[in-house]
């Protein structure tokens, strides 16, 4: 794996690791100096990333924001993983008119545009994280789907899945035994890309006030809580937003890695060309 694959793995490794052990710290997040509301203090020693307007420490926030981001991330694509699977798969498996039908749904459903009907389902619901994660996750399956279409199509054509036929096994096993485990590759770097675009999206919706409610913090609403102190304090919207840039590229450069890995025809292709 390239350096930049490392990077990735240990840049969201050590992310991950301070997201679920920072709980265990009697730190406050939304702990508010009052002596400092309205002067944000710059990276000193007793802040290493400053204060926001508030006097909260930014390094706190930034650290549980993290935990945020990353639960929107595995539980939204969890969601979206498990749809397109079983949508993939009895498209994929089935074929004729229901392969017909499901890929028209998804033609028409991919057509819409995802972040403003995400907004207007958000504008309906009540704010919330819990909504935020279905929400994504409900909304962007199909390309997993399409996928996994792609995939059970060419693995049922194989010679493999054809001796099966011929010795008398019954479809189900053929699919859940044969046909689905070698649909996991392509899942699984699936996933990882995902969770980048759900991370953002996450962002977007907190930064517009439909996403994680204050106290609480977010990446997306220290983003807008910083836009006031553009000028005085810059680092109330540096820090969050080179935190977003750093998790979603690391994401995005693990997915590429994991694909090199896991498939060893991609794998002798960047050889060549590199």
């Amino acid at each position: 794996m390239t350096g930049k694959v490392w990077f990735s793995f240990i840049y969201l490794g050590g992310l991950t690791v301070l997201a679920l052990l920072v709980p265990f710290f009697n730190f406050d997040p939304t702990q508010i100096d009052e002596s400092l509301i309205g002067r944000p203090q710059a990276p000193s020693f007793a802040h290493w990333f400053g204060t926001d307007e508030l006097g909260r420490d930014i390094l706190l926030r930034s650290i549980y924001g993290s935990r945020i981001s990353l639960m929107v991330g595995f539980v939204s694509v969890g969601i979206s993983i498990c749809i397109g699977v079983i949508v993939g798969v009895l498209s994929g498996f089935i074929g004729g008119r229901v392969d017909f039908l499901v890929m028209r749904v998804l033609d028409t459903l991919m057509a819409l545009p995802t972040l403003f009907l995400i907004l207007i389902i958000q504008v309906m619901l009540e704010p919330s994280i819990f909504n935020v994660m279905v929400v994504i996750g409900v909304t962007s399956w199909m390309g997993v789907a399409r996928l996994v279409r792609a995939e059970v199509l060419s693995m049922k054509e194989r010679v493999f899945v054809t001796a099966c036929r011929a010795r008398g096994i019954v479809e189900r096993k053929i699919l859940f035994k044969h046909i689905v485990p070698h649909t996991l590759n392509p899942i699984i770097v699936a996933a990882m890309l995902g969770m980048g675009g759900a991370i953002l999206i996450e962002s977007v919706l907190s930064f517009l006030g439909l996403g994680v409610q204050p106290p609480h913090a977010s990446w997306g609403n220290m983003l807008e809580n910083s836009l006031g102190y553009l000028r005085d304090a810059p680092w109330m919207a540096l820090i969050p937003g080179v935190l977003i840039t750093l998790t979603v590229l690391s994401l995005n450069f693990l997915g590429d890695g994991l694909w090199l890995l896991l498939d060893p025809k991609a794998r002798e292709r960047d050889v060549i060309h590199t």
